[in-house]
């Protein structure tokens, strides 16, 4: 049997391990930033108040962190730091340019520099830093963004899209047809994009950030 305490710190040791704060953590996973504030972990009665298994499961998909760190925290073990994994990595703005990848979309050629990230198992993995504010509120400039050409791209999914005119944008996968994909922008009051699947070199999908 785990101890209030012992979740509680289990989600603290990963926010700091992956470089979030508690509340950055939280916001992260799609929570409401005060989710996971002590202030939060008691009742207005003194009852302790448990996080539930699906706010668990987006602090571990939010943070990159495996389930297995988790466990070990848990047990109260100090479990094995999250390990670095160096990664290409580029930016954005230099992304739509030619040279920097294959037709499948993965990293080319020269002029890549290199990053260390943590909790990153994915091989095909590499990273992009975001410049200027276009994806605003969700990413901002100096942001670094794991991206996935190998991973299966789902409705709802973050992805990076290349044009054949070489256009690079993040967007959320709104629709997916044999012809075309609709792309919503992070900020709601931009419409939606469509484009057309000859008009599109390659989608590869947003894996980890660290914000």
């Amino acid at each position: 049997m785990f101890s209030h305490k012992q979740v509680w710190n289990a989600i603290d040791v990963i926010a700091e391990r992956y470089g979030f704060s508690a509340s950055g953590l939280a916001k992260k996973a799609g929570l409401d930033p005060t989710s996971f504030n002590p202030s939060k972990r008691n009742g207005p009665d003194g009852r302790p108040r448990w996080p539930t298994m699906e706010s668990i499961a987006r602090v571990l998909q939010a943070s990159g962190a495996p389930v297995e760190e988790f466990m070990e925290l848990l047990m109260g073990r100090k479990g094995a730091p999250a390990k670095l994994r160096v990664l290409p990595i580029l930016g954005f703005a230099k992304a739509g340019k030619g040279g920097f990848f294959d037709d499948s979309g993965f990293p080319a050629g020269n002029g890549w520099d290199e990053v260390e990230v943590p909790g990153v198992t994915d091989n095909a993995a590499y990273a992009l830093e975001i410049t200027g504010d276009s994806m605003l509120p969700v990413y901002r400039e100096g942001d670094t963004i794991i991206v996935s050409p190998a991973a299966t791209v789902r409705k709802g999914d973050r992805v990076v899209v290349r044009t054949t005119d070489g256009q690079v944008m993040a967007k959320i996968m709104h629709r997916q047809t044999a012809k075309s994909i609709e792309l919503a922008s992070f900020n709601p009051d931009h419409a939606n994009k469509v484009l057309e699947m000859k008009n599109v070199d390659w989608i590869a999908r947003i894996i980890w950030a660290s914000q």
